[in-house]
């Protein structure tokens, strides 16, 4: 199983308006989102009583893997308009 996460491919959609990444559409892409989100609610659960430690860490963990969603995000991340913009 661990051997599809050094599958070269996307993981994510593009998005159709902004920039940064869609929603999953591989299993790979969900296992990264959702384990992503479920250590920044622990971490924030687990350091409620410390706020000053809590939100450094917690936005750390935000944007670490963030070279990871952009990599494995179809066409990349690039700003996208409206069709006539």
């Amino acid at each position: 199983m661990l051997h599809h996460f050094f599958d070269k491919g996307p993981w994510f959609r593009a998005k159709r308006f902004g920039y940064g990444a869609g929603l999953p559409f591989k299993l790979q892409g969900w296992v990264l989102l959702l384990s992503h989100m479920a250590v920044m609610i622990g971490l924030a659960f687990l350091l409620a009583t410390r706020p000053l430690i809590m939100m450094p860490l917690v936005l750390l963990i935000a944007l670490a893997p963030m070279p990871i969603y952009a990599a494995r995000t179809e066409g990349g991340w690039k700003w996208r308009g409206r069709p006539g913009d």
